[in-house]
């Protein structure tokens, strides 16, 4: 199929894991797996869309009112998104929809596709404007999030427009910035365990959520934010173990978050690996969000030389990555040695259109 198309990346979290819907800053980077379009016209003024990784079609007027058909119906979202913004489409078009990203495994494949959906429709609607990356993300964020009363932060929504690796700030009006960092030797693993990201989330930060409350009866004023570990300490020995356990987990780990981004500003990636690995066991045991499989990942692609690593997304299953600078070879193998699927992959620029010339996206 030719004509045109778009893509947008996958991405992995560095860190800040479980923090971006808590108002608190995440690190993450946009990876050399995509999920692309490929279209051409149709006469009919429909939308024919065909997903051969999952086995699906649909066929969508995108000039007409959108009645969702699914619980997460993103390819109609995107297009009552966009109506509302005064966008209406003169052709139609056959569209391929497919891609690299593993699907359901923690590596923004549902954001990537809505991201370069977005990207797609505007590009074949009657006025293609030029459009911010940012204000992409939050078409996306909109899309996918808001349109569906869910969990979730714009982490995801960020990388998959922009690219490259992202400070992101997750308070209004939210923001990236975008730093120079050579991470070469990231090895994604795929554990092959399903995941189901969004009960995860609404389970964290339920759970996160009832710890603030907790703390809050007994130190008003709490916030997260800005109170330390060492102000909260007293206090969490007196509620409830499980919240108490995660609340504690978010602090240590917006306290890594802000170690990592003040090395990587610097361009200091030494303690990069000992971070994430700090990170990791807030997330193992602090949140619950690892798996036996994953340890086994982890604990042998370390052992073939990798720096450190961390369970990527919102955990439970899904993919881990390790940092493994001048051993990915050699990580990737000890990952496929105890039944994962290792992708060595790199930083990546966001998303694109596959016109001539790209110039809708500043």
């Amino acid at each position: 199929m030719s004509g045109v198309g778009a893509s947008a990346p996958g991405r992995v979290c560095l860190f800040g894991e479980h923090q971006d819907y808590l108002g608190l800053p995440v690190v993450a980077a946009a990876i050399s797996l995509r999920i692309s379009a490929e279209a051409e016209p149709a006469a009919d003024g429909l939308l024919h869309i065909e997903l051969p990784d999952i086995g699906e079609s649909a066929v969508i007027d995108p000039n007409a009112p959108q009645e969702y058909q699914t619980r997460r119906d993103y390819l109609r979202s995107c297009v009552a998104v966009l109506q509302r913004r005064g966008c209406s489409w003169p052709r139609g078009y056959r569209v391929r929809i497919s891609g690299s990203i593993p699907i359901r495994a923690g590596v923004s494949s549902s954001s990537a596709m809505v991201v370069m959906w977005i990207r797609f429709l505007l590009s074949i609607s009657n006025d293609p404007a030029p459009i911010e990356a940012e204000e992409l993300a939050r078409l996306g964020h909109m899309a996918e999030v808001v349109e569906f009363g869910e969990p979730g932060g714009m982490m995801d929504h960020f990388c998959a427009a922009m690219g490259g690796l992202l400070i992101i700030s997750t308070v209004p009006p939210y923001g990236a910035e975008r730093i120079e960092a050579d991470l070469d030797g990231i090895v994604l693993g795929d554990s092959l365990e399903p995941k189901a990201t969004i009960e995860t989330l609404a389970r964290v930060r339920s759970e996160v959520g009832e710890g603030i409350r907790l703390m809050r009866e007994r130190l008003p004023g709490f916030d997260l934010a800005h109170a330390s570990l060492e102000e909260a300490e007293p206090h969490l020995s007196a509620i409830p173990q499980g919240p108490a356990r995660r609340l504690r987990a978010n602090l240590v780990n917006r306290d890594l978050t802000r170690a990592a981004i003040a090395d990587l500003r610097k361009g200091d990636l030494s303690r990069l690996g000992p971070l994430l690995l700090a990170h990791h066991e807030q997330l193992r045991d602090g949140l619950d969000l690892s798996t036996p499989k994953v340890e086994r990942m982890l604990g042998a692609a370390l052992a073939a030389g990798a720096q450190g690593g961390k369970i990527n997304g919102s955990g439970g299953g899904g993919c881990m990555y390790v940092y493994a600078p001048g051993r990915s070879d050699a990580a990737a193998e000890a990952i496929r040695s105890v039944g994962g699927v290792p992708l060595v992959v790199s930083v990546a620029p966001g998303a694109r259109s596959d016109q001539p010339e790209d110039s809708l996206l500043r």
